[in-house]
């Protein structure tokens, strides 16, 4: 089959075309301003990307189109389409569908799926339970929004048949993970992703309101988590977060699946200790020891949420455990990308609130008190750039010591959402419209030993090679 995918380079459909190329397609693509490091990692695969939507591609007359929904019908200034290549493909009748739908029937079908959605942690649970799942011999597939650093690459198929060595009580199909997102599936398909993929393990790692673009409140989003949920067959296991109510809200909506939480008291699997070394307990008795690198208490819960999706499949806590003491996380989750003169630049992909105010804290328990922090970032997401959660800003920034925020884009005034931490020089927190501004602003106050973390779910203008060159 030859199929063409319309916004190749987002992380989810560049993964599908790894995929499919890996199972034998003709694969080829389109996107806008055909950017790295997914255009390089799709043309070592031999995938031939176009620039554009042109309609001219029409005549590559693949088998089928595979729309991301980065696509739409929206029109310029001039009224001619932004996506003319769409308008062509409805024009002539040619077939297309959305990414989660081919996935769900070329790649998914026949395999024992799981899926992890939540609001926050879904790349880096994601690449946990993957990799416990390898360590465990069951060599499953998987498709993350990100490259974990153990398999580095964001996707791959997986054994086709379910290998003898391995464990699982539950089926013999061979395994598949995948990150579950609840944002909508394409422009003629406004279900969540997750709905296509149908999993047998579905984790509920938390859920707060997001994706103020497309959901107008929490509810609403609730609502597609349940959707997922309606999908989980009887034989299945919901993986759920015992913390967050809002899952206990999805939840008492209907569940027709076994239910395992973790993360409170009375979870079925628990934590006791420090989330960098900590006792794992099974209904309140200590199953394993996790002693291991990464920090924070949102680590702690996205451990013991890929512990017990792996036990649905017949691996111990104690397999899993020691698979996580060596995992080596996620490309862009407090990569140390540099040091120079003893001040350290992370990048970091939090944008969220909760996010931010996790991945801060996470390090300022990792550091003591006396460490300084310097929290960079930017409102990104569509969520952020809207405003929503501006005031919860401070709240979120409360573990850093300076702040700064890059305001470019933004239709509201982060100096007055920040206000409460004092803004100006001298201040605890600057703004700037532009990267080199901000990194003026850094210089300025950077002190040997500090550590500075660049928080964005972009590129950030390559602030931290900049910073990097500008503290030399």
């Amino acid at each position: 089959m030859h199929i063409h995918i319309l916004g190749i380079c987002g992380t989810f459909m560049g993964g599908l075309a790894a995929l499919a190329r890996e199972a034998g397609h003709k694969v080829t693509g389109c996107d806008s301003g055909v950017y790295p490091p997914m255009s390089d990692q799709l043309r070592q695969l031999g995938i031939e990307l176009i620039e554009g939507y042109g309609a001219d591609q029409i005549a590559l007359k693949p088998d089928m189109y595979v729309v991301g929904n980065v696509v739409s019908r929206k029109r310029l200034p001039d009224g001619s389409p932004k996506f003319p290549l769409m308008e062509a493909i409805l024009d002539t009748g040619a077939a297309y569908t959305s990414g989660p739908q081919w996935l769900a029937e070329h790649v998914l079908r026949g395999r024992h799926v799981l899926a992890v959605a939540g609001t926050h942690g879904k790349t880096t649970t994601t690449s946990m339970l993957t990799w416990v799942l390898e360590c465990a011999g069951l060599q499953p597939g998987f498709l993350v929004g990100g490259v974990p650093l153990d398999f580095g690459v964001s996707a791959r198929l997986g054994a086709a048949q379910r290998p003898a060595a391995g464990p699982g009580p539950v089926g013999d199909e061979p395994v598949f993970v995948i990150e579950a997102d609840e944002y909508d599936t394409a422009f003629f398909d406004k279900r969540s992703k997750f709905v296509h993929y149908r999993p047998r393990t579905a984790v509920l790692n938390n859920l707060e309101f997001d994706h103020a673009d497309i959901f107008d409140d929490l509810a609403a989003i609730e609502r597609q988590f349940h959707h997922l949920i309606r999908t989980v067959p009887s034989t299945g296991r919901v993986v759920s977060n015992g913390l967050e109510e809002s899952l206990t809200r999805v939840l008492a909506e209907g569940c027709w699946s076994e239910v395992r939480s973790f993360g409170s008291a009375v979870s079925d699997f628990s934590a006791d200790g420090d989330p960098s070394d900590f006792a794992v307990l099974h209904r309140g008795k200590k199953v394993a020891q996790l002693r291991w690198s990464l920090t924070g208490v949102h680590n702690q819960l996205n451990a013991l949420a890929a512990i017990a999706a792996a036990d649905h499949l017949g691996v111990s806590a104690e397999v899993a455990c020691e698979a996580l003491s060596r995992f080596q996380n996620v490309k862009r989750r407090m990569e140390l990308r540099g040091t120079v003169n003893g001040i350290e630049v992370y990048d970091d992909f939090a944008h969220h609130p909760t996010a931010i105010r996790t991945t801060l804290d996470g390090l300022r328990r990792k550091l003591g008190a006396e460490a300084r922090i310097l929290a960079v970032f930017e409102p990104r997401s569509n969520t952020m750039k809207l405003g929503t959660m501006k005031s919860q800003l401070p709240w979120s920034l409360e573990s850093a010591d300076l702040v700064f925020c890059h305001t470019a884009g933004l239709d509201w005034d982060a100096a007055e959402a920040l206000e409460s931490m004092g803004v100006g020089p001298g201040q605890r927190a600057q703004v700037a419209g532009d990267i080199e501004t901000l990194i003026a602003q850094i210089s300025a106050v950077v002190r040997p030993g500090d550590h500075i973390v660049c928080m964005s779910n972009g590129g950030f203008g390559g602030i931290h090679a900049k910073l990097l060159e500008a503290l030399k």
